[in-house]
């Protein structure tokens, strides 16, 4: 199809809304390890999940035979009020670039939690209230997670408690007051609340928290009150799951206009959008039906793909979830205080690690003031202020249409838009005034976290 037939906004029909998830699990030759009980080092049962997760999130967690499994007719009911989701091509950026690379964005961010975080939330909040549960627990990093559970949770009228890391919780207080106006309890993490969080800060005093403490805590207060679950917004396989709806849209929408990606794109933290966005198209590679480059963009500040160790480690600092097998920097790592909050965790999800362990994709690691550098210049042509961490795709994609560019190729990129940075605006005066700094961990700092791997032989 000529190029200039293809619009800047890709929609699709509302009918064409995915009715299954798709399961990348499923095409993957070599499986992810399973989750193991840290008691006896024995692979994880329903049985032994079941008083912190919903009872059907367990079966997806588990389940990595199914390709497709079906959306409940709710679920898509309510996808609809902020799905499709546009795909975007960037015209504006590729002309600031002067690149001849043809680029496109997967924009998350049109809905009140402003970002992709909701097509989990809804679904996990659903399970909940179908099992007949009081409540959920959960944690955030910027707080996007947190704000769309606490919509997710409204809707169905169940309690959500969420423990927010404790620096977003300072630099965010808008992000937090949109929780409480949806109902949840917000928790700055660590905290004096919970046995878990007293330890931690009797360990770190004065710390700025992590995801990983914000796990213990809300696991803790699940594990421990009648009638409540843990949800996670990252990481499981559950929600790599539900987060596939992006990479399907995404999918179709470039195939209306006959266009096949060459690089796609997506900052990773614990891996949901990222997983996302890639997961059908990494099914076609997996199939050998076609070929793509993956790349996971993640802080230098938090590097777990580019210099973290592939082993079993603790999901949370308070050691008190599952051990999964993943790229990570250890369960005591405390990343410094970042602007990309939702990028802030010591692992990457089990289903990404073992892809990327298995050359199937690629990782980076950027640093915020570059990071802030790619997302301004992007606000100024494209005209979306965007999250500090879906900037980290940002930047990446302006350095791969940078590189065609040199050498001439029109290569097509795709990346994920995961949110929108309103909420973020003492990331950028601060990266406005001059006063961001990078802070990249030492090789002595990581190594002393290395030492605390649980000590795993299978």
């Amino acid at each position: 199809m000529a190029e200039n037939k293809i619009p800047y906004k890709i929609y699709l029909d509302e009918s064409e809304i995915p009715t299954q998830w798709y399961n990348v699990r499923a095409d993957m030759k070599n499986k992810p390890a399973p989750l193991l009980n840290p008691a006896t080092l024995k692979p994880m049962t329903h049985a032994d999940l079941a008083p912190v997760f919903c009872d059907e999130l367990i079966d997806q967690e588990l389940n990595d035979t199914d390709a497709y499994i079906d959306i409940p007719e709710e679920i898509q009911n309510f996808y609809k009020m902020y799905r499709p989701s546009p795909l975007v091509r960037a015209y504006f950026l590729e002309k600031a670039l002067g690149t001849p690379a043809k680029i496109y964005y997967k924009f998350e961010g049109n809905n009140t939690s402003g970002s992709h975080k909701l097509n989990s939330a809804i679904a996990q909040a659903y399970y909940a209230k179908k099992q007949g549960l009081k409540g959920v627990t959960t944690e955030t990093g910027a707080g996007q997670w947190g704000t769309a559970l606490s919509m997710a949770c409204s809707y169905f009228d169940l309690d959500c408690k969420v423990f927010m890391v404790k620096v977003s919780y300072e630099q965010k207080p808008f992000r937090r007051e949109v929780m409480r106006t949806y109902g949840a309890s917000v928790t700055p993490s660590p905290s004096t609340t919970t046995e878990i969080g007293k330890k931690i800060l009797e360990a770190h005093p004065g710390t700025t928290g992590s995801l990983g403490c914000a796990i213990s805590e809300a696991v803790e207060v699940a594990t421990h009150t009648d009638g409540y679950r843990y949800v996670l917004g990252s990481v499981l396989n559950q929600v790599l799951l539900h987060q596939s709806v992006i990479g399907l849209e995404a999918k179709a929408a470039l195939e209306k206009y006959n266009v096949k990606p060459d690089i796609i794109i997506g900052c990773a933290g614990g891996g949901s959008n990222l997983g996302g966005l890639i997961s059908p198209f990494m099914g076609e590679k997996l199939r050998g039906e076609n070929d793509y480059k993956f790349i996971a963009v993640e802080p230098a500040s938090c590097p777990s793909f580019t210099r973290g160790k592939f082993a079993y480690d603790f999901c949370d600092t308070g050691k008190v979830c599952p051990l999964a097998k993943m790229y990570t920097l250890g369960s005591n790592f405390i990343p410094s205080a970042n602007h990309a909050g939702g990028l802030r965790y010591h692992g990457m999800s089990p289903i990404l690690s073992q892809l990327y362990h298995d050359g199937l994709m690629e990782a980076r690691s950027v640093e915020q003031t570059a990071v802030f550098e790619a997302a301004t210049q992007f606000a100024r042509v494209e005209g979306i202020l965007p999250a500090p961490e879906s900037s980290h795709a940002i930047r990446v994609a302006i350095d791969e249409a940078l590189k065609c560019k040199e050498t001439g190729e029109e290569k097509t990129i795709v990346f994920g838009l995961t949110g929108t940075g309103y909420f973020d605006m003492v990331a950028y005066e601060k990266f406005n005034d001059g006063v961001m700094s990078d802070y990249i961990p030492t090789d002595e700092e990581l190594e002393q976290s290395f030492a605390g791997l649980p000590k795993v032989d299978l």
